[in-house]
């Protein structure tokens, strides 16, 4: 039995706090998905980093840009990929299980009770209105993640540069979000890795 297969976590990335067991991780995900209707990134954002110390606001800006950019829900993959790597596989599983479960079980209830009353005005005024407050809680918490961009490799002004190109591309120009990540995201990871070697190669210097 490796040790991925413990009740205890396999490692610890940074001095904050960390899921004490697999059943932790369920049941802290299984909290975390009920509460995010419509602008998750605020809850994961506020839970993992705030509340449960789990990841340092650099850790999450980094881990959520990679689940982003993989296919399927970001928050899924996020899941995915914290429960992996503090009890492995079956972290994994746990997280995962954790962020589907009850989601899964409330969505099918509602689905069959929301059928008969989809096309009712009051329906898709409410609709609209919780479109709207997720879209704000979308905002908040990228600007509360700009703080985090001042400790990155490629400077705070690259970053800015970056996030407008990003924001014009898709917000302004419609471009297909594959485009802007294989374009712009290509672009801002060979920069970081230029930027990585320059500070090596610093460091190594005599």
């Amino acid at each position: 039995m490796t040790l991925a297969n413990q009740d205890t976590p396999t490692t610890k990335p940074h001095a904050g706090k960390q899921p004490q067991s697999k059943t932790d991780l369920f049941v802290s995900f299984s909290k975390l998905a009920l509460q995010g209707f419509g602008g998750v990134l605020a809850i994961v954002q506020r839970e993992l980093v705030e509340e449960k110390q789990w990841l340092t606001q650099e850790e999450f800006l980094e881990d959520w840009a990679v689940a982003q950019i993989l296919p399927g829900p970001n928050v899924v993959n996020l899941s995915l990929m914290i429960g992996d790597r503090y009890f492995g596989f079956r972290g994994a599983l746990a997280a995962l299980a954790g962020m589907l479960t009850f989601p899964l079980v409330i969505v099918l209830v509602l689905a069959a009770l929301f059928g008969g009353v989809a096309d009712t005005p009051a329906a898709q005024g409410a609709l609209r209105g919780m479109g709207a407050v997720a879209a704000g809680l979308i905002a908040a918490t990228g600007i509360k993640l700009i703080g985090a961009l001042q400790h990155n490799v490629m400077g705070l002004t690259v970053c800015w540069g970056l996030a407008v190109l990003s924001f014009v591309a898709i917000g302004v120009l419609r471009w297909p979000l594959v485009l802007v990540l294989l374009g712009v995201g290509g672009v801002a990871c060979l920069w970081a890795y230029r930027c990585l070697e320059t500070q090596r190669l610093t460091k190594d210097a005599p």
